[in-house]
């Protein structure tokens, strides 16, 4: 592994990225900025990357901060090794404690963004003593299950069962891209929203009431489902499933700061 250590001035997404190096030859690339605690570290959404434009802010906001700041590519996206279409939730959760246990220190500010809210969640529970607050950007746990397995068509159910996966259109920018079995079987093993999720810690929850993607409704059933009395929700009313613009990105912002003054 390369030295994961920078100074707090320079300017951390402009870098080139470290990696961690796990069994079988896999690699996953990470930034990691020093600072004081709690640290923050960010999972990013399907399909996404750590040269998001929220990944990206965060990085600056914790050096301004003085925040320790930590991202990451799980495997198959961005520059980590690895098939996107061999990933899966279980996959992408391991990978997020893997940076944990390998890369930072201290107690830890999560912020999870879609799908790495769900990660988010489950690398709360799997390193409990690890972390101190989870800030979710339209979170959306269980998303396998509910979103698309449920929102499929039946010929797309058939096809996924039959060979294994079948293709899909992003909504963004038009591309193919791969669902897989494995991804909906394992995700349906691991989802969350039925029962009491047991974290204790103090979260915040932001959602975008016109999110086409993931709707403001799961951070609701998400809060009741939290043991946790310390929850927060901000719905904003104009919010789309990103939350990006200069007046989201300040409540993520706030939520962090008022979050961090608690360490």
């Amino acid at each position: 592994m390369k030295s994961a250590l920078r100074k707090l001035d320079d300017p951390l997404t402009s870098c080139k990225p470290d990696f961690l190096e796990l069994a079988n030859g896999r690699r996953l690339a990470f930034r990691h900025s020093p600072g004081r605690a709690p640290g923050l570290l960010f999972c990013g959404g399907f399909r996404s990357d750590m040269t998001g434009q929220k990944a990206t802010m965060l990085a600056s906001f914790c050096q301004q901060q003085g925040l320790a700041c930590t991202l990451f590519d799980y495997t198959g996206h961005g520059a980590s090794s690895g098939r996107f279409e061999d990933g899966t939730i279980s996959a992408w959760a391991a990978d997020a404690e893997a940076i944990v246990d390998q890369i930072t220190h201290g107690p830890l500010l999560v912020v999870g963004s879609s799908m790495g809210g769900w990660i988010m969640l489950l690398l709360a529970l799997a390193r409990p003593t690890r972390i101190h607050s989870l800030v979710g950007i339209a979170a959306a746990p269980d998303f396998t299950e509910a979103l698309i397995w449920q929102g499929a068509t039946p010929a797309q159910r058939a096809e996924l069962l039959a060979n294994g996966y079948c293709l899909v259109r992003s909504a963004y920018d038009g591309s193919l891209y791969p669902i897989t079995r494995a991804l909906i079987e394992d995700g349906r093993r691991r989802c969350l929203l039925a029962g009491p999720i047991a974290i204790d810690c103090p979260v915040h929850l932001l959602h975008g009431q016109r999110d086409p993607d993931v709707p403001w409704q799961t951070s609701m059933r998400l809060a009741e489902q939290l043991t946790s009395n310390d929850v927060t929700i901000e719905l904003i009313k104009a919010g789309d499933h990103r939350l990006s613009t200069p007046a989201d990105l300040a409540r993520l912002r706030a939520a962090i700061i008022r979050l961090a003054a608690d360490a």
